[in-house]
Order: C-alpha cells, then structure tokens, then sequence
C-alpha cells in the first residue's frame, strides 16, 4: 500500500512525438495524502528523475479544470480510460499504470489528437443555432421531465473515454462514437435546435453513423459523468427509422 511504504511507483507510456515509437518509462515519487494522478504527474515534473535515478524529461500531458469538468485529462489508467483529476492515488493498485487513449493519435506524451470526435460534432450540427447578434428574448421553456433529462445529456465533456472505450470506434472504422450521437438527441430535442433535427438525423444516417453502432455498452460503462448513452443511440434509431420512413414516401 501506498500508506506503508511511503512511495507512489508509476509506469508511464511515453512517446517523443507522433511519429516515434512508444516506450514505458518507470518513476517513484513520494506519497502524501490525497493525491491524484495530476498531482503525481506534477512531481515529476518538477524533478523528472525516473526510478533508475537517471535525468529525463518532464512527463506531457493535457489539464484544465482540475474537478472533472473539461474532460481534457483523460487517459488509460490501470487500463480503463478515466480522468486523471478524479482518479485518486489510494484507489489504484500500484505499480500504477498510465498510457494515452488508443483511440486517438497521439502527439506527445499522454497529449493525444481529439479533432475526430470535435469534427463528428461539427458534423451534427452540436449547437443551436442563432442568427444574428441581437437579444432573442427567453426561449421557449421545456417540460420539467424532459428538462432533467436533457440536462444529463448536457453534462458530456467531450472527454473521449466513451470513444476509447467503443469497439467499433478505431482507425480502420469510420464510426464518430457514442458522445456526437447523444449530442444529436440533445439538439434535437431543444426548442430551437429541433429546426435542423432533420440535417442532424440525416447526418448520423450516412458512413460511420449511427448504423455503425454494435451496442456493446462498453461506453456507459466508463462515462464519467454516467450519462445514458445506449438510451440515447436507442432513441436515435427509433427517430431515424420514422424519419427515413418519411423520406422514402415523400
């Protein structure tokens, strides 16, 4: 325990750039009481000596919020995909294990390429849009139950542990993961954004959309934030189905 012997060991997947080879790299770093994985990351970097005693370089990674809110910090910790702000020293069975997610390229270090799943969101349309600039007075308000909700939905982070998780999400397939899909339900259901419900349902019908899907529930099994993708990939297919209904009988 990290208790009794007073020392964190870390075995840490790096890489120097996109285009060389992976390597582990092992550190022992002094416990204190309630540390995460940042904090562990932080003294290295403060003295980036591996635990062969040997000088190296400070450990990459990406952090914003530090409270499990920008989802920036994920990575493989002890193999699962999960943040590093929330995963906490005493939690995890040492020799702790660290790697950047699989599922996107990576750049440096933990640092990986996240542009897929912000390009899948750009692709459904995950905004509501408005034209122009002047002050459009208060929305249409939306029914209590359906409000809670879509508030649950609301909570996506864009962390990538879903996509990590997802079988079907890798760089042979073309499959824009659980995360863009629940956005679509999200949308689709705001006052205003359900104007373009149709370009986002028809959106999500094409190559690597929500066909791709095999329901493996790998990724309601690591989200963060618990948010029920199946229900909505569920709730997708039902809206996509009616609407290709309609589309065939004009």
């Amino acid at each position: 325990m990290a208790g009794d012997n007073k020392s964190i060991h870390l075995i840490i997947t790096r890489q120097t750039d996109a285009n060389s080879q992976p390597y582990n790299e092992e550190f022992t770093i002094p416990y204190r009481q309630n540390m995460n994985i940042i904090s562990a990351l932080m003294e290295i970097q403060k003295k980036p000596i591996n635990a062969k005693g040997e000088q190296t370089t400070p450990v990459n990674w990406e952090s914003v919020c530090l409270e499990e809110v920008c989802g920036a910090c994920s990575m493989m910790i002890n193999g699962k995909p999960q943040q590093a702000c929330s995963s906490l020293i005493d939690m995890l069975e040492q020799p702790i294990r660290i790697a950047p997610l699989s599922t996107f390229p990576v750049l440096r270090d933990l640092v990986v390429d996240r542009q897929r799943m912000f390009d899948a969101l750009k692709r459904v349309k995950a905004w509501v849009p408005i034209d122009g600039t002047y002050d459009l007075g208060s929305g249409p308000r939306l029914p209590e139950k359906t409000r809670q909700w879509a508030y649950e939905l609301s909570k996506c982070m864009t962390c990538g542990c879903c996509l990590e998780a997802c079988p079907n999400v890798n760089d042979r397939s073309p499959f824009m993961g659980p995360a863009p899909l629940s956005q679509v339900r999200l949308f689709n259901t705001h006052p205003t954004g359900e104007m373009h419900k149709e370009e986002r349902l028809a959106a999500i019908m094409g190559e690597g959309g929500i066909t791709t899907c095999g329901n493996s529930q790998n990724c309601v099994e690591v989200c963060p934030k618990g948010i029920p993708l199946t229900t909505s990939i569920a709730q997708l297919n039902r809206q996509v189905t009616a609407y290709s209904f309609r589309r065939f009988f004009g």
